[in-house]
């Protein structure tokens, strides 16, 4: 079943309750976040939420994020390191030595892939994941053919995916080719999952989705194997699935 919400500002404050109920915990408790335009509301509620609720030192959160461009530093404004910076970490004060990315302008790339994947291990996996999920049904940049068992691993980006981030940058032809993802069995060990879409422009990846087999040509397919995942829809981007898969949400209000 799809959990689906009115608006995309619906989802985003429901989904900032769960981090920050995550975030505050009192146990060690290992976060997966994500990037991008779907993240940006959820994020700005979390920012509030925690704010309004006063100092916090976050001593036993630790966050891992899925992605980040090859050839790109931390400084660089189109890197996913900035994004965090900028939508979420600045804000709250969360010590930058618990917060890890993949690190784009490492001298040894297949060196930072097997560290990172290792790093989460250490820590028992990761307790939850947050992700989207692109055009063409990647998640991280693991793009269509990445095999299931895969760990952390770089990726060359397919043209979809560079054309569908270029929005971001000022020339196409800065779009990065490559980018360290977080693998598919990373995400797959993580102890729950949550799968964000909105906007009608991913109506058809939901559908999609949905009609797909578990099959590595749909990378997103295989959250359909994973005992505590879900997926969280806003209204727009439910366009396309049968009524009889939807759940809706109904806010305090209604």
């Amino acid at each position: 079943m799809y959990l689906v919400f009115p608006t995309h500002a619906e989802l985003a404050r429901y989904t900032s309750q769960k981090l920050k109920t995550l975030m505050l915990s009192a146990v060690p408790t290992t976060v997966g976040l994500a990037t991008g335009s779907t993240m940006e509301p959820v994020y700005a509620n979390l920012i509030q939420s925690l704010q309004s609720a006063g100092p916090q030192d976050f001593k036993q959160l630790v966050s891992f994020n899925l992605d980040e461009y090859v050839g790109l530093n931390r400084q660089h404004p189109q890197s996913y390191r900035y994004y965090m910076q900028q939508h979420l970490f600045d804000h709250i004060g969360l010590p930058d030595e618990q917060t890890f990315l993949p690190d784009g302008s490492c001298t040894d790339i297949d060196e930072q892939c097997a560290w990172y994947s290792q790093a989460i291990q250490q820590r028992g996996g990761l307790d939850f994941q947050l992700l989207g999920i692109g055009t063409n049904g990647h998640i991280g940049f693991n793009e269509p053919g990445t095999p299931f068992d895969s760990r952390t691993h770089v990726v060359e980006l397919s043209e979809q995916t560079r054309i569908d981030n270029g929005r971001f940058f000022d020339d196409f032809a800065e779009v990065p080719t490559h980018a360290i993802t977080l693998g598919i069995a990373d995400i797959m060990e993580a102890k729950e999952v949550w799968l964000l879409i909105t906007g009608e422009h991913k109506a058809q990846t939901v559908l999609n989705y949905h009609r797909s087999a578990v099959d590595e040509n749909m990378p997103a397919s295989v959250l359909k194997r994973h005992p505590n995942a879900h997926i969280l829809l806003d209204q727009a981007a439910a366009t396309l699935l049968p009524a009889e898969v939807q759940t809706h949400y109904r806010t305090q209000a209604a």
